[in-house]
């Protein structure tokens, strides 16, 4: 059966508007920190509790196999509707420095039921190009995590609040949308059973257990990239304090590269192969790691700009590879489940990271520390290249 050709666009736009909310705060995190009188390593613990709240959210959706036993987009616009209450809840007037950690964590929890179920959906309605499909779906993500940079950018004289309004208002229009226009997929297969066992099952495949730990690997690096890309741009021009660098619009530039990653390693993909490409792109960012420190002695602000666009696109590549490979390596009914199961753990290291880099930012602020970056990739390496 022919899928309506609508029904990926709609997807894809849903989930650009709903993802929005992830970065939503990193966007403005300057502000945000005179506003609240935060501390430096506000940028980790908000971005970290954002994580947390995800991991949660992914771990109480996958015990209770949700989006595998009720209407995926009926679950996506619930989660888009409280994620955009409690991004909105962040800007109230009674909101203290004590409240905005839990209302980051709250809106992590739901975006448990927006980024791997729109994966969910994806998967429902196609079979054979799902490698397209879903670098269509996380090049989505990646914009809509780029998204905030660019509104604080158009936006940063009037007041920083309206970055949170508008996201919120973006994850309502893409609940909606998804729910009104998206039914569920021909490939769905759905689960009646409640079952626990089902965590532990999907692992005992080899196939799905390096596909998992490939992407646990790029997890380790990817969001603490992402969180960083500001700060990678403040350093440099410290460093050479003669430049200007418009830093929002820069972030979201750099960033948002990803997207057409995502678009073009699902093209790949069908030439050369899913595995191959994830290695491909894994085997890249890896390398721009090792190379992170030594490029801030590159004097022309133009080459290392390039340097930081070139790995945010190698970053992000392998992740709709890592998606589709886990997708395809475990029964339909169970795929929601294990695509959740495998983002907690995922979104679990990098709060690691990210705490861990933020930390060592402040007491060494050295740029050498980016070669910790290197390790999820090499590891993740080695795990697609395990035969047993």
């Amino acid at each position: 059966m022919k899928n309506p050709k609508y029904v990926l666009p709609i997807i894809v736009i849903s989930q650009f508007c709903c993802t929005s909310l992830w970065f939503a705060t990193n966007g403005v995190m300057n502000a945000i920190r005179i506003e609240y009188q935060l501390e430096a390593y506000a940028m980790g613990w908000l971005t970290s509790a954002v994580q947390f709240g995800f991991i949660s959210g992914t771990l109480t959706f996958s015990l209770f196999s949700i989006s595998d036993r009720f209407s995926p987009s009926k679950v996506f616009l619930i989660s888009a509707f409280c994620a955009a209450l409690f991004n909105f809840c962040f800007i109230l007037e009674i909101v203290d420095s004590t409240y905005i950690l839990l209302f980051r964590f709250l809106t992590g929890f739901f975006l448990a039921g927006i980024y791997p179920v729109g994966m969910k959906i994806a998967s429902d309605y196609y079979d054979k190009e799902l490698g397209k499909s879903l670098g269509y779906l996380v090049g989505a993500l990646v914009l809509g995590t780029a998204l905030p940079h660019l509104i604080n950018d158009l936006l940063i004289l009037i007041s920083w609040k309206y970055v949170i309004i508008i996201t919120s208002i973006l994850s309502l229009f893409g609940g909606f949308l998804m729910c009104f226009l998206v039914k569920d997929g021909p490939f769905r297969t759905r689960s009646n059973n409640f079952e626990f066992s089902i965590i532990a099952s999907v692992f005992k495949k080899r196939k799905f257990r390096q596909a998992s730990f490939g992407y646990f690997g790029h997890m380790w690096e990817l969001y603490t990239f992402w969180a960083f890309v500001p700060i990678l741009l403040v350093s440099y021009n410290n460093t050479y304090n003669n430049i200007s660098i418009d830093i929002s619009l820069l972030s979201f530039i750099i960033i948002g590269i990803g997207s057409l990653s995502c678009v073009i390693s699902g093209y790949l993909s069908e030439i050369i192969g899913v595995k191959k490409t994830a290695f491909l792109f894994l085997t890249g960012s890896f390398i721009c790691c090792l190379l992170a420190p030594f490029a801030f002695f590159i004097e022309s602000q133009n080459i290392f700009i390039s340097f930081l666009m070139i790995w945010s696109f190698l970053v992000i590549g392998d992740s709709p590879m890592f998606s589709t490979l886990v997708a395809k390596n475990v029964e339909a009914k169970n795929k929601g489940t294990a695509l959740t199961i495998v983002n907690c753990i995922g979104y679990t290291l990098t709060i690691i990271s990210i705490l861990l880099i933020t930390k060592l930012n402040i007491v060494l602020a050295s740029n050498y520390m980016y070669l910790l970056l290197g390790i999820g990739p090499l590891l993740g390496i080695l795990a697609l290249n395990r035969k047993a």
